[in-house]
């Protein structure tokens, strides 16, 4: 149990137990909840957070719309941390610097790799939850057969994986086939380079979502006239 007082864990740990066993995957909870549970405890929250260096996914209210700033939603429970040789085989990896952050996104422009959404953009099939980016490291093949640690900009259900549903080999390709011969030679490109590309338009888009309100209008009166 969680709280056993024989269990000789730290407070991330004990907060993984406390999530799965009182919790629950896909329900919320509320700061006071976890300041009730790990009592006197500093930081504790903090030690919640770096769960999802585990692959554990947890949302708060700038990312899902429903969600009040007091509440957090626990959507899905990542690496058993309370098992020594599953924390220690999915450590997390060195942390990637401000400026390694900055230059991949500007690199990226500040758009996830994966599936193009720019960042504090609605999901098109969930307009409660918005993007936010990160830079992961990723271990990829080259077309040469080499393996290369890359810095990918990724938006956080990119990087979990919002989709429980097993990927199908058939279903791609029979997606893939519905593609006109230019698109399947784009679609090619990226998978030899390992991370989708984009298009002026979409860098153009990017750059509009990054402006100020008043700018916005500006570039908007622009092109109606």
């Amino acid at each position: 149990m969680w709280n056993d007082p024989e269990l000789k864990a730290g407070t991330m740990v004990r907060g993984a137990l406390w999530l799965v066993q009182v919790i629950g995957e896909g329900n919320t909870y509320t700061k006071g909840q976890l300041r009730g549970a790990f009592p006197g405890v500093s930081q504790a929250d903090r030690r919640i957070r770096d769960l999802r260096d585990y692959g554990w996914v947890l949302r708060t209210s700038s990312e899902d719309a429903t969600l009040t700033a007091e509440d957090q939603r626990f959507v899905k429970a990542g690496v058993p941390v309370w098992d020594p040789a599953a924390r220690r085989a999915s450590a997390p990896q060195k942390a990637v610097s401000s400026r390694e952050k900055q230059a991949s996104m500007a690199r990226d422009h500040y758009m996830c790799t994966l599936c193009g959404i720019s960042g504090g953009e609605e999901y098109i099939d969930d307009s409660n939850q918005t993007a936010v980016l990160s830079v992961t490291r990723r271990e990829t093949v080259l077309p040469d057969g080499r393996e290369e640690t890359l810095l990918v900009t990724e938006c956080k259900r990119c990087r979990a994986g919002a989709d429980d549903r097993p990927a199908r080999a058939d279903e791609a390709v029979a997606d893939i086939k519905e593609l006109d011969p230019r698109d399947q030679r784009r679609l090619l490109r990226w998978i030899e380079r390992g991370r989708r590309g984009s298009t002026h338009l979409d860098r153009a888009w990017n750059t509009y979502r990054r402006l100020p309100a008043a700018a916005r209008d500006e570039v908007r009166a622009a092109l109606e006239n």
